[in-house]
């Protein structure tokens, strides 16, 4: 008579374990759900439109670290905009024509000029005694 009692408390400790078990993934679920809709509303998301110039990323420089290389190539022309972020643009330099995410892409703006400045050289002041 002692088996089957300690038999069904075997029966509903493994129910509680699997109860909690539930509770773990549900909890991981929702916990996964709230971090990636924060992460989503924190993108800020690229709009590109057709003879639009941009940059490409150049992620191969990223294995060899510099200071002073820049990760960015171009420009290039947006020459089509594909749905879910896909950007086909042609290099201006080679003639090429690439599919790139949109995500590698920053916009390439052509109106800024570089102010001139007058260079002054500057002189070591001469003491007499």
């Amino acid at each position: 008579m002692r088996m089957d009692a300690s038999g069904e408390l075997r029966k509903l400790q493994l129910q509680e374990l699997d109860e909690i078990r539930n509770d773990a993934y549900e909890s991981s679920r929702i916990y996964k759900e709230k971090t990636k809709a924060f992460h989503d509303r924190k993108i800020s998301r690229k709009k590109f439109a057709i003879v639009q110039k941009g940059l490409l990323y150049h992620s191969r420089l990223k294995l060899f670290p510099g200071k002073l290389h820049s990760r960015w190539v171009g420009p290039f022309v947006v020459t089509n905009v594909f749905p879910h972020g896909a950007v086909e643009i042609h290099s201006l330099e080679t003639g090429t024509f690439f599919k790139v995410n949109g995500h590698r892409l920053k916009s390439f703006y052509d109106g800024f000029q570089a102010y001139n400045f007058e260079e002054i050289s500057l002189q070591c002041p001469v003491y007499e005694d």
